[in-house]
């Protein structure tokens, strides 16, 4: 565990700090587009921080290599380096459509060949295990589609999801501290050595994620941009993958009995056709709805709207930040609540908290302008938004002219202040000759 942390904090220790220079290239290499009218913020804000978050993918993947308990993972799979070659072509393509533009055709087309340099080095799925049959072998050509179809739709639901500061970074930071927590299980729990590769992955895609966030908070300094979504959505399909197609169910000794057992054991989030759904459920179904309200209206799957869940939130009153924040919730429900149901499926109180939370989070999407108040104990430490107004003071009783006064006019500046000074708090009278 040790060295998965110290794995963790290099790769966002290097995001960070390569995240500020990368910000100042952007500027000057004029990728900030101008402002569109699906954006939601209100100033140009430059792209490119996947080059940051790439910086701190290669980082991490270098430290593991060096450590005695992980460098035996580059050494037994070939897993380490199929990622790497897949994360670079498609970094390198997001770039591109970052700074000049690249057709939605030629970007489909380039995530499938990333996907397929990422199967001809090994990292693929070899079988599926199904409820109530078994594993079932795939042939080298089911695989390769299967997995090329995985690596296409969660990079694409991550991208769809990239529409408030901070709204994917954190999002698949949550998936991947689930996803880390189950692959850690069955490689430290069951001794799986085929599970320590999406261990790692699921670490370093945390670590690009936590160091990219404090840059990418509303409001945004630097916007990971599609070289950066499409990385991250690399990043967590691999991962997916590599413990899902590879893992065989026979090994786990969870049961007492057989494989068919075994497989009822793990099936929540064991499947790989729903492992990656289960982690980003809220990013895939907003990728659905996209695509039937586009084909709907007779438009292009990949034409840019304002319909995204986020979209949503804010329309009917929500502010930015709780906005981001729901999406948070209600993501972190879906992946802890799968994990939480995979190791113990039989218990309902897990099925309990799943429903009290979801019954929690319809609430919070009801309630757009409510805002809780601290505590007076606590509101030092909160920000003012979240503290208890003053009560202002009685107003005095206005003083008004006599008839035959004259009372000089006072001009008003900012916030009811004259233009040298504050209002004089007594009334101008009559001077007595």
């Amino acid at each position: 565990m040790r060295e998965y942390l110290l794995t963790l904090c290099v790769t966002a220790a290097v995001t960070y700090l390569l995240t500020g220079p990368v910000r100042k290239f952007a500027i000057l290499a004029g990728a900030m587009p101008e402002i569109r009218a699906r954006d939601v913020h209100r100033e140009p804000t430059p792209r490119l921080g996947g080059i940051a978050m790439f910086g701190g993918l290669c980082a991490g993947l270098l430290v593991a290599a060096h450590l005695s308990n992980l460098k035996h993972v580059f050494e037994l799979s070939n897993e380490p380096r199929a990622l790497l070659s897949g994360a670079g072509l498609i970094w390198l393509l997001g770039v591109l459509d970052d700074k000049w533009g690249v057709d939605a055709l030629v970007k489909l087309g380039g995530q499938m060949i990333a996907a397929g340099v990422m199967v001809l080095q090994g990292l693929t799925i070899l079988f599926i295990p199904v409820p109530g049959v078994g594993t079932v072998s795939l042939t080298p050509m089911q695989g390769t589609l299967l997995t090329v179809a995985l690596v296409v739709i969660t990079i694409n639901a991550v991208n769809f999801v990239d529409g408030l500061d901070g709204l994917a970074a954190g999002m698949v930071c949550i998936a991947a501290a689930a996803f880390f927590m189950y692959a850690y299980r069955m490689w430290f729990g069951h001794g799986l050595e085929a599970a320590a590769p999406a261990t790692l992955f699921a670490a370093i895609l945390m670590g690009m994620c936590l160091g990219f966030l404090p840059h990418n908070m509303h409001p945004a300094r630097i916007f990971m941009g599609d070289s950066g979504s499409m990385l991250i959505g690399l990043v967590l399909a691999a991962g997916a993958i590599s413990i899902t197609g590879q893992v065989d169910p026979d090994a786990l000794k969870l049961w007492a009995g057989s494989e068919r057992a075994a497989v009822h054991a793990t099936v929540p989030v064991y499947i790989p056709l729903l492992l990656p759904l289960t982690v980003i459920a809220v990013p895939v179904a907003d990728l659905l709805l996209a695509i039937v309200r586009r084909t709907w209206k007779g438009q292009s799957p990949f034409a840019a709207d304002r319909g995204h869940l986020h979209h949503r939130l804010l329309e009917i009153g929500h502010s930015h930040s709780r906005a981001v924040l729901i999406m948070y919730f209600w993501s972190a429900l879906i992946a802890f609540g799968a994990v939480a149901y995979s190791v113990n499926s039989a218990s309902v109180w897990i099925l309990l908290l799943v429903v009290v939370l979801s019954a929690v989070g319809l609430v919070l999407l009801l309630m757009p302008r409510f805002t809780p108040r601290a505590p007076r104990w606590a509101e030092r430490f909160v920000p003012p938004r979240y503290r208890r107004k003053a009560v202002p003071a009685p107003a005095a009783e206005p003083v008004t002219a006599g008839p035959g006064e004259r009372r000089e006019p006072v001009p008003a500046g900012l916030h009811g202040a004259t233009a040298v000074g504050d209002r004089s708090r007594f009334a101008h009278t009559r001077k007595v000759s």
